[in-house]
């Protein structure tokens, strides 16, 4: 196999939390705040939870914006940046993080009845 001709996946979503280390305060506002808005400024789809952010987009696009937010961050002073990452893609159909979520409610609301 020709590593080198290997395609990256057309489309993804990532679920990041980026982690500011040794910033001296266990508030991490401030760096979510600039992540946040590297996201808006990208024109991707994202969205914002207690533990981090889905984003979603072309393989590329995808993770180009994790790389910038990580650079915005280290020009806010941050020396060091960690970010823990789950990536998943789909060749089948096209679904969106919201259409995940959407099943799953879908299939709870049943329970209701």
């Amino acid at each position: 196999m020709d590593y080198a001709s290997i395609p990256t996946p057309a489309s993804c979503y990532a679920d990041f939390c980026l982690i500011p280390v040794g910033t001296g305060s266990v508030s991490v506002a401030e760096e979510v705040a600039q992540v946040q808005r590297v996201l808006k400024a990208s024109g991707l789809k994202y969205t914002m939870h207690s533990a981090g952010t889905t984003v979603e987009g072309s393989w590329e696009d995808v993770m180009t914006v994790i790389g910038k937010a990580h650079s915005a961050v280290h020009e806010k002073g941050v020396v060091r940046v960690q970010s823990s990452m789950r990536v998943g893609s789909r060749t089948d159909k096209k679904q969106t993080a919201e259409d995940k979520v959407k099943r799953v409610e879908d299939l709870l609301s049943k329970d209701a009845k």
